[in-house]
């Protein structure tokens, strides 16, 4: 989806909301869901020739109440439920709703149909595509890429996700007592999922979809607000706006990836830095740390760096061996790496990457590649340099990046 598509922005932001209230009135995730596919589809075909309606959520929803209703109706076996259904709900249900008249309401909506989508039947994994899907406004193609696995095992994962709430009795409404915690997790992971995907596009022509980042940073407010005095959801909202505020200088006039060495970082967003670092400040007096307050955390540290050169990069090292320990993982070593060649040398950072050789999770990702090539080139090795940011190149989906590491592959060759 391009920043020039406004109509399909307006579809992705309303179809969660859309998508609640119908979960709300009936139950039936996964027909419910499909009934929303229909009336995007519908939208997509008549808006551009009839022109956007009056009330777009109005409209949405109007269609996908009556595609929903036609299924039931021409499911024989079903219309004893349609008809309990009917006289069970209340009669300001039962109408097409006011022009907008639910989308406060709808934004309530969609933030318990993401507690939905984490219920405890599913695993980790079908969580995540599932909201992706119909929280995040993601198409299946893009999970697929997300997850880095074939569309066709992500639209499955996706059905079977749906049938498993079915089949599991899922409920919509938010979560009570120790299940609440499990989800909360689930949909904390998630939400930072979406941000990534926004702050840095797995594919396409553009770095950022500001679409996804900003619906990411309002759910996790929305999150923090019901839980003010949970740390790791701080620490999450804190870490999301420390990122963003980085994005106004991330790319130049062309779009072109600028990196955070090299950014203006007079153009970074001062009243996000200053919300972030009061959050993640806050919560670190809470109680011990945990990964999302200390990512926070190393953010915090670059925010205050009026310079590159002035990175308190010991600091920045610590916290990332803190990081290790708490939730280790391929990305955090990854990450590691470059705060160690900071430190103590570049050759420092190339054997805590090595270290990542082995692991399947790695395999492919071009980012190994990318972070290789800059050490490499800071340990002064121009050729061996050259190839592996080629070989990143080669690897990236993302326009962008790929320009990026092509003309980073031409300046240590001497090219550009």
């Amino acid at each position: 989806m391009s920043r020039d598509a406004p109509a399909e922005d307006l579809l992705r932001e309303l179809a969660p909301q859309v998508l609640g209230v119908l979960v709300r009135r009936h139950g039936q995730f996964d027909a419910c869901e499909d009934a929303v596919q229909e009336a995007l589809l519908a939208a997509t075909v008549q808006w551009p020739a009839d022109g956007l309606p009056d009330h777009p959520f109005g409209w949405l929803l109007t269609v996908a109440d009556r595609r929903l209703i036609d299924h039931w109706r021409s499911e024989r076996a079903r219309r004893n439920r349609e008809e309990r259904l009917a006289a069970q709900a209340p009669a300001d249900e039962q109408v097409a709703p006011a022009p907008d008249g639910e989308s406060t309401g709808a934004h309530d909506d969609a933030l318990t149909l993401l507690f939905l989508c984490c219920h405890p039947a599913l695993s980790g994994a079908s969580q995540v595509a599932l909201t992706l899907r119909a929280v995040g406004g993601l198409t299946t193609a893009q999970i697929a890429d997300a997850f880095l696995v074939p569309e066709a095992t992500m639209a499955q994962r996706i059905s079977r996700a749906k049938q498993r709430i079915k089949a599991a009795g899922g409920r919509f409404g938010t979560p009570a007592g120790p299940d609440a915690i499990e989800r909360l997790r689930a949909v904390l992971h998630v939400l930072y999922l979406i941000f990534n995907e926004g702050y840095t596009a797995s594919s396409g022509p553009d770095l950022h979809r500001t679409d996804l980042t900003a619906e990411a940073i309002r759910l996790t407010r929305a999150v923090h607000r019901l839980r003010p005095d949970d740390g790791e959801i701080a620490g999450l909202l804190a870490l999301m706006l420390l990122t963003d505020a980085r994005r106004p200088a991330r790319t130049g006039a062309d779009g072109a990836l600028i990196p955070l060495a090299e950014q203006d970082r007079t153009r970074w967003h001062a009243g996000s830095i200053r919300e972030g670092t009061a959050l993640v400040t806050d919560a670190l007096t809470w109680g011990p740390p945990g990964p999302y307050q200390v990512q926070a955390a190393i953010a915090a540290v670059h925010a205050e760096a009026a310079r590159a050169e002035d990175t308190d990069w010991p600091q920045i090292l610590a916290l990332y061996r803190l990081l290790a320990h708490l939730s280790p993982g391929p990305m955090v070593t990854l990450n590691q790496s470059v705060a160690a060649a900071m430190v103590h040398g570049p050759q420092a950072g190339l054997d805590l990457l090595d270290t990542l050789a082995g692991d399947e999770r790695m395999a492919g990702r071009h980012r190994v590649w990318a972070v290789r090539g800059h050490l490499l080139e800071l340990a002064g090795d121009r050729e061996a340099a050259r190839e592996a940011y080629r070989t990143a190149a080669r690897r990236t989906t993302s326009l962008p990046e790929r320009r990026y590491l092509e003309i980073r592959a031409a300046r240590v060759g001497g090219g550009a």
